[in-house]
């Protein structure tokens, strides 16, 4: 069991007589300073580059971006091979990204999974498969959304089932800006599919996946209540959280922070100018969204109704999932992604008790 916090910042708030909240110059949304101490608990040890948390009963399945999923049980970890059709993608934030369990996952054996590879030509794109799951390896057995271009960069790959029942998927703008305004383009969006890879006939448009449009590289999903909300990479800071609507224009690349324009929308949170987060996944719990950051090295919460945000994890480096479970919220570290600073046994699954954050 590891206790994380600082004394030394405590006093130091005390001596200065500083208010717990600081008021941000841009957004209008307040920070609290890091003043909880959580007892954080090491579930798992030696992941490589884990991307996606996913949980049914006791068991964890994390997907790992080097192309794996990790089986962890009472105590114990096994890492599966995955069966691609096509040849993993190497490129900079490439790889094995979502991964969600199918919601009768016990009685089928089957996975959702988003991930970027190489074809013939040498093109990159990603899609969205099913898996299959047979004595403790993965198989791809069905396309469900296929060449959504790629690039170095800006893969999004986030994938959720919302409450709806609807297959969600977040995608970037593979380092190519206007494709977030064409509604011609995947890229730069929320799309949302029935689980057979159907398109939902209330899609904002009936012949189309896209649900809003507009985002730069988004990476976390998650709903409070029948609300959803995504977490997004800025361009040199400007990190977001948006409240999704269906059909809303979240503005990239014509605006950005707290830029207006008619029939755009503005986030919910926003970092600023001089504030980088790099927000990729999110959870939800009693009305509060956990999200990990990965420049900001910290699990942070926001506080949808009072419109504040506080770090309530630190020290870890870098966080890239969040997971919310009964009494426990899990996150896993990705130190081992090139960007971090790695210990012998990153990178590592952690959980804590959300009562100790609140």
């Amino acid at each position: 069991m590891y206790r994380f916090g600082s004394i030394f910042l405590m006093l130091m708030l005390l001596l200065s007589g500083c208010s717990f909240f600081e008021k941000k110059e841009e957004g209008g949304q307040a920070d609290e300073a890091v003043v909880i101490e959580p007892e954080v608990e090491v579930v798992a040890v030696n992941l490589s580059v884990p991307w996606s948390i996913d949980k049914i009963g006791q068991t964890f399945y994390l997907s790992e971006r080097t192309g794996s999923i990790v089986k962890v049980e009472a105590g114990k970890m096994e890492r599966q091979r995955v069966h691609f059709e096509k040849p993993l993608g190497e490129a900079a934030e490439a790889g094995l990204l979502g991964f969600v369990l199918d919601p009768e996952f016990a009685a089928k054996q089957k996975a959702f999974a988003y991930y970027t590879y190489t074809d013939d030509g040498g093109g990159q794109f990603n899609r969205v498969v099913v898996l299959g799951y047979n004595a403790g390896i993965w198989k791809e057995e069905r396309i469900l959304l296929d060449r959504i271009p790629s690039a170095a960069y800006h893969h999004g790959g986030r994938m959720k089932i919302g409450p709806d029942g609807k297959l969600y998927i977040t995608t970037g703008d593979a380092t190519t800006p206007s494709v977030a305004q064409n509604l011609g383009s995947l890229n730069g969006k929320i799309l949302r599919m029935n689980l057979d890879g159907a398109i939902p006939v209330d899609n904002p448009d009936p012949n189309s996946y896209i649900y809003s449009y507009g985002h730069r590289n988004p990476q976390g999903l998650a709903w409070i209540g029948e609300t959803l909300y995504a977490s997004e990479h800025g361009q040199s800071a400007h990190d977001e959280i948006n409240r999704i609507k269906a059909s809303g224009n979240f503005g990239w690349p014509v605006i950005q922070g707290m830029e207006k324009k008619t029939g755009m929308e503005t986030p919910l949170f926003q970092s600023g100018a001089e504030v980088t987060w790099a927000p990729s996944g999110m959870a939800a719990a009693d009305g509060k969204l956990y999200v990990a950051e990965l420049r900001g090295n910290a699990v942070r919460e926001f506080d949808v109704e009072r419109k504040q945000s506080r770090v309530v994890i630190s020290d870890l480096g870098r966080i890239r999932d969040v997971f919310v479970d009964g009494e426990y919220l899990y996150f896993v570290s990705n130190n081992t992604d090139g960007r971090g600073d790695p210990d012998a046994k990153d990178d590592k699954l952690y959980r804590v008790r959300v009562d100790d954050i609140k």
